[in-house]
């Protein structure tokens, strides 16, 4: 199926995109704008919060108001909120302003998580969870389950108000895949495997009232810590993939990597099919969908890392990564 992902496919429309800061939430953010959605973008790091919204990656220079700048400078209307989704007055009050502002929501995309710095890098991954500080485990879940729950509570009556909403969740690995693949740490495998199944439970409830849930991962994600981390820029990323004097060397792997703004359209191609429904309650990858809808990255291409994978890392299947690109 093609899908043809214009400039104004959602013209009119009021998404959500609750952890629109960096990473996946701003290339959401950015391809719903592009598509001309009016695209609420909600989060703790902004330029106007107080103390009480801080986030979890203080210090680091991305807010929610360059976000809504993005949407809005790619052809939708950016509007950049600062909220706390563990703090459930302050999420009603979001939910109140959205009410009285625009009276719906059409697209709800949770993508809340903070908790990349807590679960450690691959140094500390595998570790059982008796030798794991409880605070620090407990505090990934907080991050990545409760904010979800909070923001559904108080979000989706305004998803529910005509048919037809999305609901989004944001995940790592499918449900197929993480129910046979144990992920990096106790804490984070039932995070990432729980907001999977938080697709399918709400997907329960919202079928009768003609809503759609899923769940969307996506591949390896070219965020901006990411690209920090190799030493590179979205512009030149393959560079990482060359050994360099100073510069952490990316694994090969990475040639299947993602830009952001990948599942963002992943998302749009979603709201965009007025049969959405055949997708609810499903989990799926940002690759899949594009196999699906046709869409590409912003360079063209459509990476599909999971694919790769389980047909050829875990599958044995001899191919190219680039027949996977």
């Amino acid at each position: 199926m093609s899908v043809v992902l214009h400039e104004s496919a959602l013209r009119g429309r009021i998404a959500v995109v609750a952890g629109a800061t960096r990473g996946a939430g701003r290339g959401i953010a950015a391809a719903l704008g592009e598509a001309g959605a009016t695209v609420i973008c909600t989060g703790r790091s902004s330029a106007r919060a107080d103390a009480s919204t801080r986030s979890d990656y203080y210090g680091r220079p991305e807010t929610i108001e360059q976000t809504a700048e993005l949407a809005t400078s790619l052809g939708g209307k950016g509007i950049a909120i600062a909220v706390d989704h563990l703090e459930p007055l302050q999420v009603a009050a979001l939910a109140e302003r959205i009410r009285t502002e625009h009276g719906r929501i059409d697209v709800l995309v949770n993508d809340i998580w903070g908790a990349e710095v807590l679960k450690g890098g691959p140094p500390q991954w595998n570790t059982p969870i008796w030798k794991l500080d409880l605070q620090k485990g407990l505090r990934i879940l907080r991050l990545g389950i409760e904010t979800h729950l909070v923001t559904s509570h108080y979000l989706l009556p305004l998803l529910v108000a005509q048919p037809g909403g999305l609901l989004v969740e944001v995940t790592d690995g499918t449900a197929g895949y993480n129910a046979q693949h144990y992920r990096i740490s106790v804490f984070y495998d039932l995070v990432k495997q729980g907001v999977n199944r938080l697709a399918f439970s709400q997907g329960h409830e919202l079928a009768p009232h003609g809503g759609t849930a899923i769940a969307i991962t996506p591949g390896w994600l070219r965020s901006e810590m990411m690209l920090e981390n190799f030493g590179v820029t979205e512009a030149n990323w393959r560079e990482a993939l060359t050994a360099r004097e100073g510069r952490h060397q990316a694994p090969p792997d990475f040639a299947l990597s993602e830009s952001p703004r990948y599942i963002g359209r992943a998302v749009v191609a979603l709201a965009a099919d007025a049969d959405r429904s055949r997708w609810n309650q499903k989990s799926v990858s940002s690759g899949e969908l594009a196999r699906y809808y046709g869409f590409t990255d912003i360079d063209g291409s459509r990476p599909d890392i999971w694919r790769y994978t389980t047909e050829v890392r875990e599958g044995g299947k001899v191919a190219n990564r680039n027949d996977y690109r």
